[in-house]
């Protein structure tokens, strides 16, 4: 406490009241380390690929455990969510969208389009698979 004032120094969580916006704005935050996490297992499948038979062996393993498919799948949320957010973050760099109203209609939209996108692609992908 600066001066003898009982207020604190600067805003913490718990002064603000959660919203849609904050939530994705972290969450967009957590998919890029997601995503950065994610494509390092990608890498280790390629260079296991490389490697030879037995190594591809093990990464395909992994990746085809129920770990690894959970991971997977998050990873294919992680892209998504991020790829729509991005795109929202682009509109509102136009200066677009930033009233209320829009603001929460474009996170459900977010929402909506990244979770839509991923159970479509492991559709697809099961299917083929």
């Amino acid at each position: 406490m600066a001066n003898g004032s009982s207020r604190p120094l600067s805003p913490h969580l718990q002064v603000y009241r959660w919203q849609w916006t904050m939530a994705l704005s972290i969450l967009h935050r957590a998919t890029g380390i997601a995503l950065t996490v994610g494509t390092l297992l990608l890498a280790w499948w390629l260079i296991a690929a490389a490697a030879g038979p037995a190594a591809f062996a093990r990464a395909q393993g992994f990746i085809g455990s129920g770990l690894g498919m959970l991971m997977l799948f998050g990873w294919t949320f992680a892209l998504y969510y991020h790829l729509c957010a991005g795109i929202r973050h682009l509109v509102w760099d136009a200066g677009y969208g930033f009233e209320l109203q829009y603001a929460q209609r474009g996170a459900y939209i977010v929402i909506g389009a990244a979770v839509g996108l991923t159970i479509m692609s492991w559709i697809i992908g099961l299917a083929v698979w």
